[in-house]
């Protein structure tokens, strides 16, 4: 069992944090303030292969693994956590459509995601249909070459301004085996966005709900069989979860960093902040419990790599104790801060804003803890 990294895996992680400190820390607070979509950054990420990490290289992705996707996201992470994961739902898209789809839709498609001059979405939770996804109601009905779509999906990041939306569609009878997933092009008569939801965090990203009224889509521009787009679905989030639970540590860091410097700076009662060993425990379990987040993630990638039967249930376990780790250690970091840390001239309640929403997308961490609980039972049973 080796914990190292290779001198390439080193090389484009050191790329990853010169790139967040050169085009993303020094933007983030104006982005999030203004609510300001950063494109260009994004293409500037996708000009260094960051636009397809894990799709293969045939229409120009990067062909790397899981586990170099989690080192990639943590670094930009601890740049701006919401560009970051918005980067990582486009990544989860684009595998979707490079990894599922046909050889038509992928050469139209694959080459403009790479670059990001097209930008993907997801589209998988409903308004009456969030945790419970196999019961998600958007219709497709099939009318020749063609599905008709009816029906909208919720919170939708990139709603609006991206490019091609990856949606999960009723084509048979209830449960996951009557899901289907299609490609829907942005400009797709029938097909429209909501209001542009106020959020607590990721404000650098739009979130919206995705209506479709009568929208007819190609069926060429389905992935994989009728009925195959739940595990489609699944096996997306599988890698969205190491990824969100990436941005989560990346994040956490950037936060226990801000708090050790200004336990190094600020005093009280005529010592240094640093100098108080009650201070210095709750440091010490910051990094004690970010570090074991941490390997629990890359213990999760690796799985998913080799392939590993079990590997859904170690993302599972991973997202949920990362994204929870992550959160607790951004909120104990504004806590050593003091009054300073509630105040935006400092980035940390930022990053408790954003880190936040990571305990409920890509599965609630209360499903998280269903998907591990039932497959402990699914092996007592067997």
């Amino acid at each position: 069992m080796d914990f190292g990294l290779t001198e390439e895996q080193r090389a484009f992680r050191d790329m990853a944090r010169d790139f967040a400190g050169e085009h993303l820390a020094p933007h983030a607070a104006e982005w999030d303030e203004k609510e300001i979509f950063p494109l260009d950054a994004l293409r500037a990420a996708a000009a260094l292969g960051m636009g397809g990490l894990y799709c293969g290289e045939e229409h120009g992705g990067s062909g790397l693994t899981r586990l170099d996707a989690a080192l990639l996201f943590e670094e930009l992470s601890a740049g701006c956590v919401a560009t970051s994961a918005f980067l990582s739902i486009h990544n989860m898209a684009a595998w979707m459509i490079d990894r599922f789809g046909n050889d038509t839709i992928r050469a139209r498609y694959v080459p403009s995601l790479m670059t990001m001059d097209w930008v993907a979405g997801y589209c998988l939770t409903e308004p009456g249909s969030g945790s419970d996804a196999a019961a998600l109601r958007t219709k497709a009905v099939r009318d020749g070459d063609h599905y008709v779509l009816n029906g909208s999906k919720a919170f939708i990041s990139g709603a609006g301004v991206s490019d091609l939306y990856v949606v999960m569609v009723r084509t048979g009878g209830p449960g996951p085996k009557g899901i289907s997933a299609l490609v829907v092009e942005k400009g797709t008569p029938g097909l429209s966005f909501g209001k542009k939801e106020r959020k607590m965090g990721w404000n650098c990203q739009p979130t919206a709900q995705v209506i479709f009224e009568d929208c007819r889509v190609p069926a060429e521009n389905r992935l994989g069989e009728e009925g195959a787009g739940f595990g489609i679905a699944m096996k997306g989030l599988d890698g969205g979860r190491i990824n969100i639970a990436s941005c989560s540590l990346g994040g956490a860091r950037a936060c226990l960093d801000l708090a050790t410097r200004y336990m190094g700076e600020r005093e009280a009662f005529g010592r240094k902040l640093a100098d108080f060993q009650a201070l210095q425990f709750r440091l010490a379990d910051m990094a004690t419990e970010l570090e074991a987040a941490r390997l629990m993630v890359h213990r999760a990638a690796a799985a998913l790599d080799a392939g590993d039967p079990e590997a859904s249930t170690w993302c599972a376990m991973a997202k949920r104790f990362a994204t929870d780790v992550g959160f607790q250690v951004c909120n104990e970091a504004l806590q050593l801060h003091g009054g300073y840390g509630y105040i935006r001239e400092y980035p940390v309640e930022r990053y408790v804003r954003d880190v936040r929403v990571h305990q409920i997308l890509e599965g609630t961490n209360e499903i998280m803890r269903l998907i591990i609980a039932r497959r402990l039972l699914a092996r007592v049973e067997d």
